[in-house]
């Protein structure tokens, strides 16, 4: 009977002892300069997609895609001379896996054979780099038009490669959720807090903080620029309250 209560009292004072230690043990493992460059550029593409229609939302379409075009040389720069961690070089080095991975994929004689991380490390970074990729054609097409510049074809081209980035988006995130939900794990948290679940030295060594505010702060001082130097500002809201009156 003593040894029943010194058990179930054993096991009583676990959680307590862990809940005293606190969270669970993390590491950095994404800058906060990349974290701000992520959610930038997000919301910038949504913004541009959902204003691409109607003259109401033109400039604010046009503001948006320059910010695009503006994130993504910050995005080069620093994968020139930023951390290990943010550097194109790391990306190409998970892409110039991608042959031999497909070719030990091809020779397993079972799933468990494959190295399905490497797998996964490769596919993220193929959807980042097109991306990337893609917003060059993104912009170019939709500066050319918005100046009339070519053919009346670049407006439908504009389009085209813009509904492309979508598709591209779309397949990052359903990956993303495909493999978190495989692996048990939410792997946006990174992107979101910097951190990730484990023990270890932080892989990231500088936050980088500094330089996510500047970077912030650029951006909108960008769009505020652009809002004033319109006349009607970046949205025409008169048009815009006439149409929701009607």
């Amino acid at each position: 009977m003593n040894a029943s209560v010194a058990t179930s009292a054993g096991t009583q004072a676990r959680p307590a002892a862990q809940a005293v230690a606190g969270p669970a043990p993390s590491r950095r493992v994404v800058d906060a300069a990349t974290r701000m460059y992520h959610g930038l550029f997000a919301l910038s593409f949504l913004g541009a997609y959902l204003t691409a229609e109607g003259e109401r939302w033109r400039m604010l379409h046009v503001t948006l895609g320059y910010t695009l075009a503006g994130l993504l040389v910050f995005r080069v720069v620093y994968g020139l001379f930023g951390p290990r961690q943010a550097r194109l070089s790391a990306l190409w080095a998970k892409l110039s896996g991608g042959a031999d991975w497909l070719r030990s994929a091809s020779r397993a004689r079972a799933l468990a054979g494959v190295n399905w991380r490497q797998g996964q490390n490769l596919l993220m970074a193929l959807a980042v780099v097109c991306m990337l990729v893609t917003v060059v054609p993104v912009t170019l097409t939709g500066y050319a038009s918005f100046n009339e510049w070519g053919p009346d074809a670049l407006t439908d081209w504009h389009a085209w490669v813009g509904d492309a980035f979508l598709v591209l988006v779309l397949a990052h995130l359903g990956g993303l959720l495909a493999l978190s939900l495989w692996r048990r794990k939410n792997l946006t948290t990174p992107m979101l807090t910097g951190r990730t679940e484990g023990r270890g030295p932080d892989l990231v060594k500088h936050n980088h903080a500094a330089l996510a505010a500047l970077l912030l702060l650029a951006v909108a001082a960008y769009i505020t620029w652009e809002w004033s130097q319109s006349p009607k500002g970046l949205i025409d809201w008169p048009s815009l309250w006439a149409l929701f009156k009607n």
